[in-house]
């Protein structure tokens, strides 16, 4: 999960698919420097040995969309290199966030692995010498020129993990990505009010949800990710690109300022009024997401990920996708960006095989074929048009005005080490009741001070 930018020939119109340039990410993290590049790790090839060989590959594409894309991909590159196997093991984001550190420390690690950007992971893998750096195979796939160097810059860190968009590039992204707000559209028309445009439409539409008896927004966040999404989602509707940008990267700002606490009371109230699922600690992402497919409530919110699941469920033009614009503020913001950069194991046997298989589901025919399985493609085909009306249509029309605007916020879980520990128990806590918004954004402001103290 990330931000990024766009302007290439490949991507739509004149911003390119994706201009999320967001001038915050463009900065280092607090207390880093910029070191240069690592040396060469020896020549590199477009040509992959004849000899037979297998490519073990870890993934998080569950979701349907996503999944059938990743499936499709594999078989292709196996049909275009007969001699290579692909072995597959495809794990949810909150079981990969678990089990890669361990797959990849091993004696046997596999190849290719989607490696969460930031501190938490990345950062973590780099620190343990458990990534190549992928320049010299972005030098030799123009890598370079495909994708700009604002998105590169959120999969690179210094050769020791400590400074985060400086240094070597340890992979690139296949998919993009946004969080927003989906809407049953008969559920709203029964309610009489239009899709949401504003934090405030929303709370308002939420509130004549629950006086007509229907739950106003499905939540589980069992799996914890979830938390991040929706604290984002409403942090950046009332703070704004800008200081959502500089806090994540250090660059000003505390987490227990005004419109960061402000966004946990709003969350926080909506559980006390009934807006959301109860018990959504105990409910699963899955179940929540179940609930809104069926009808059962009004909005979710959730990211571009879950495209081709509602429309499979719900059909192509019964469900919208809105991002939220803050009061004042010339265009949306929300989080997101692009997903898991896909990076090469410094243990893998084959790393001109496992490079190709980088390059191969990441190009522009790639973007093809996740489109076509209901997936957002982190570069967009030159021309592509959605169909009006439509799921695809919402997304991708949000995807290339908030590219313009440049008001993309990374996620969250990016700022520290720990930070994904400490927001996501925070977030189960704070709907709960059991801790304040004050206590809530306090333990994320010590968290991230105690990671700039140790910077400093």
């Amino acid at each position: 999960m990330s931000t990024l930018t766009r302007k290439l020939p490949v991507m739509m119109g004149v911003m390119g698919v994706v201009a999320f340039a967001v001038t915050g990410l463009a900065a280092c993290a607090p207390g880093g420097s910029n070191p240069a590049p690592s040396a060469s790790l020896g020549s590199v090839s477009k040509t992959i040995p004849k000899d037979k060989i297998t490519l073990t590959e870890w993934d998080q594409n569950t979701d349907g969309g996503s999944s059938k894309a990743q499936g499709t991909l594999n078989k292709a590159f196996e049909a275009k290199y007969p001699n290579v196997t692909i072995k597959r093991v495809s794990r949810s984001f909150s079981d990969l966030k678990t089990t890669l550190k361990l797959a990849i420390s091993g004696s046997n690690p596999p190849d290719v692995v989607q490696a969460n950007q930031g501190y938490p992971d990345m950062g973590a893998f780099v620190k343990g010498g458990l990534l190549r750096p992928v320049d010299d195979y972005a030098k030799l796939y123009a890598w370079t020129s495909y994708y700009p160097s604002s998105l590169l810059k959120l999969n690179t860190f210094s050769s020791d993990g400590g400074t985060w968009q400086a240094g070597n590039l340890y992979g690139v992204s296949q998919t993009g990505e946004l969080v927003g707000v989906y809407y049953n559209k008969k559920v709203l028309d029964q309610l009489g009010v239009p899709a949401p445009k504003t934090l405030a439409d929303l709370d308002a539409d939420m509130a004549k949800a629950k006086t007509a008896k229907v739950l106003p927004l499905s939540y589980g966040d069992l799996d914890k990710s979830p938390g991040i999404h929706l604290y984002g989602v409403v942090q950046a509707a009332i703070a704004g690109a800008d200081k959502v940008n500089n806090l994540v990267t250090g660059t000003s700002g505390s987490w227990t300022d005004p419109d960061n606490v402000k966004a946990a009371t709003t969350i926080q109230g909506w559980a006390k009024n009934d807006y959301l699922t109860a018990g959504s600690g105990g409910v699963s992402r899955d179940d929540a997401l179940a609930t809104f497919a069926k009808g059962g409530c009004a909005f979710m919110v959730d990211g571009t990920w879950q495209q081709a699941t509602l429309e499979a469920d719900m059909g192509k033009s019964n469900v919208g996708f809105a991002t939220l614009t803050p009061e004042g503020a010339p265009a949306p913001v929300t989080e997101g960006g692009e997903g898991l950069a896909w990076a090469i194991t410094s243990k893998a046997k084959h790393a001109d095989a496992a490079a190709a298989y980088i390059n191969f589901i990441t190009d522009a025919k790639a973007a093809q074929t996740l489109l076509d399985t209901g997936n957002l493609p982190a570069v967009l085909p030159s021309g592509y048009t959605a169909p009006s009306g439509t799921l695809a249509a919402d997304i991708t029309d949000s995807y290339t005005k908030i590219a313009k605007a440049n008001t993309v916020v990374p996620y969250l879980d990016y700022a520290t080490p720990t930070f994904y520990d400490t927001l996501t128990a925070g977030m189960q806590n704070l709907v709960a009741g059991q801790t304040t918004p004050a206590q809530f954004t306090g333990s994320l402001q010590t968290d991230y001070a105690a990671f700039t103290k140790g910077r400093s």
